[in-house]
């Protein structure tokens, strides 16, 4: 069996003292797509986080390639192969879009241009600083600037909150086709339940700090069954 690109063990970590993931333990393959959903609050963005090296590791295992890289710093975890598009977004606001793409750019398939077919409205705007974009470009740029730092896997917070419906279909869109496309795994964690389930196949459900469900998607396109897992009562009782 091929090594996992990414593999955490009995993972254990929070903010300072508080833990917040409990015993998580998940594989991802090179190349495959993971949703991630949960209620709000049950360790989704914190278990990005934690990949991240933004959190306090508490116990656990987390390899990257057949790497230990639970104790690297962020920029070393990136540096080996770690994209992320935080949920703040974080763009430099007073740098333009195309200065944004070029502070993280690193050799590899993902140039600037390449982002530019992906979004066309961040082209249109090449010139414009962050602080001027609408909320919806600025997550095309948080995900443009992750790839163009050419990651092994992208690793994806919540990048339809809060945005227009005509832009989370823009965004749908572009994840599909880095899906079909980029070659890169994804972890997506996502509230819009549909979107998530369109996504992957694969969806892992947390609750209260830990995997509830690792399986195929399809398993929670009934609502009960879906409730059930995120930890809800089932409607009617």
């Amino acid at each position: 069996m091929a090594e996992p690109l990414l593999a955490l063990e009995n993972v254990r970590a929070g903010y300072g003292e508080t833990v917040v993931l409990e015993a998580v333990t998940l594989r991802l393959a090179a190349g495959e797509s993971v949703s991630l959903i949960g209620r709000n609050g049950v360790g989704k963005s914190s278990l990005l986080a934690t990949i991240m090296g933004l959190t306090t590791l508490h116990g656990g295992v987390i390899g990257l390639a057949g790497a230990d890289i639970g104790n690297a710093p962020t920029h070393r975890r990136s540096a080996a192969g770690l994209g992320y598009v935080p949920q703040e977004r974080e763009v430099f606001p007073s740098l333009t879009v195309q200065e944004n793409l070029d502070v993280a750019r690193r050799p590899g398939a993902w140039t600037r241009a390449r982002v530019f077919e992906l979004f066309p409205q961040l082209a249109a705007r090449r010139g414009h600083r962050g602080s001027q974009l609408s909320g919806g470009e600025q997550q095309m740029l948080a995900i443009g600037r992750a790839l163009v730092g050419n990651p092994r896997l992208l690793l994806m917070d919540e990048p339809s909150e809060g945005l227009a419906p005509v832009i989370v279909d823009e965004l749908e869109r572009a994840a599909a086709a880095l899906k079909r496309e980029s070659g890169m795994a994804i972890i997506l964690v996502e509230q819009h339940i549909r979107f998530a389930l369109d996504f992957a196949d694969r969806c892992i459900v947390m609750n209260r700090g830990r995997v509830a469900f690792d399986g195929a998607g399809a398993a929670l396109r009934d609502d009960d069954a879906l409730r059930g897992y995120m930890g809800l009562t089932a409607r009617g009782r």
